[in-house]
């Protein structure tokens, strides 16, 4: 019996999980533990972004917040069924590009579910923001995702959905 998680873009896929997910957890530890940016009003870095510590108790732009032990488990769990899926859509995937765009997704969702497994929350760190404009703060897992669905739909609009394609 062959396995459903065989192949070179399976490989691929899960290596750019793993990568995504580590970098964003070592990010995420030495600004919490060794920077201490708990204990910091927020680092300008220039006028228009600055490091902050967030701490977010719900899902993308701060929506489903979940202030019990209940709420939090349910996105863990939520967290691993969506990458069980999207590890499968992995397996099936035929593009280089589709591999390497749903490891970052899953490299992005393990990264905030180990912050919500661990902390009871995820630590967002990243604040652009210009006059009265403000964009949410987020994390490197964040971008991880944002990344990976921006090349999933780049190749769905644009891509040539050949097997093996860039």
């Amino acid at each position: 019996m062959t396995s459903l998680f065989r192949g070179p873009l399976t490989a691929l896929g899960f290596t750019v999980a793993v990568l995504a997910a580590v970098i964003d957890q070592a990010q995420k530890l030495w600004t919490l533990f060794v920077f201490d940016i708990a204990d910091r009003p927020p680092v300008e870095l220039t006028s228009f972004f600055e490091v902050i510590l967030v701490r977010n108790y719900g899902v993308s732009y701060g929506l489903f917040q979940q202030d019990s032990a209940v709420g939090r488990w349910a996105l863990v769990v939520f967290t691993v069924l969506a990458v069980a899926l999207l590890s499968v859509w992995l397996a099936r995937t035929e593009t280089r590009i589709s591999a390497v765009a749903l490891g970052l997704i899953i490299g992005g969702a393990v990264g905030n579910a180990i912050d919500r497994a661990a902390y009871g929350y995820v630590a967002d760190f990243f604040h652009f923001h210009v006059g009265s404009f403000s964009w949410y703060v987020f994390n490197l897992a964040d971008v991880a995702i944002v990344a990976g669905v921006a090349l999933l739909l780049y190749e769905a609009v644009l891509g040539k959905g050949r097997p093996g394609a860039a």
